[in-house]
């Protein structure tokens, strides 16, 4: 499967979680219930995926986490704020650099409409 094709249906469940709880509930909740649906819709999805950093020859175990990862393909990353900014933004960036990754979607769910607070981030490898 395609990483356009996985992000749709990524973004299909998003929206689905949306749709049922509506924005103002912490982003831990969104990220349970998002996991959920994307496991019904069948994929692969890793949650609080550790993301190592390396540093010339050293890995540093420094605590990064993927909220979810899906087919090891897409990074997700999930927040429940009044507005993304761009270092939400760099911080996807540098988790698809880490990780090797093509695509990241960043979901802000504290938003009247979900489509409002998506955006579809692509690592230039």
């Amino acid at each position: 499967m395609k990483e356009n094709d996985i992000s749709g249906k990524i973004i299909g469940c998003a929206i689905e979680v949306h749709k049922a709880l509506g924005p103002g509930l912490l982003e831990s909740a969104y990220e349970e219930c998002l996991f959920y649906e994307i496991k019904a819709a069948g994929l692969l999805v890793e949650r609080q995926k550790p993301l190592p950093v390396v540093y010339k020859e050293v890995k540093l175990e420094a605590g990064y986490r993927i909220d979810l990862l899906v087919e090891r393909k897409v990074v997700v990353e999930l927040k429940a704020v009044e507005a993304l900014n761009d270092v939400h933004t760099a911080q996807v960036l540098t988790y698809l650099k880490l990780s090797g990754c093509k695509l990241g979607l960043l979901m802000n769910f504290n938003v009247y409409r979900l489509s409002d607070g998506i955006r579809r981030l692509v690592n230039k490898l």
